[in-house]
């Protein structure tokens, strides 16, 4: 199993978070997590607000080609 930081990692290195990788964070937070998973979803998000990250759902809301299927709690947690 993959840790918050490993997801984080992938997306800050490639600049692209895509829906599968946000699943899986919807998954992990769901769990216990250390202070070093929380750090790096913490920066994951900033990155996303600055622009260095790209989020896949985004754009495919954007264009209308996604609708998004899990509760709003779930969702407000990777919302940025």
């Amino acid at each position: 199993m993959f840790l918050i930081r490993e997801v984080v990692q992938h997306a800050l290195t490639t600049g692209y978070l895509t829906v599968e990788a946000e699943e899986q964070l919807r998954h992990l937070l769901q769990k216990k997590y250390d202070l070093d998973d929380l750090d790096a979803f913490v920066n994951l998000q900033q990155a996303a607000m600055s622009g260095l990250v790209k989020q896949e759902s985004r754009e495919l809301r954007t264009s209308g080609k996604f609708s998004l299927k899990a509760s709003n709690s779930h969702n407000a947690v990777l919302e940025l």
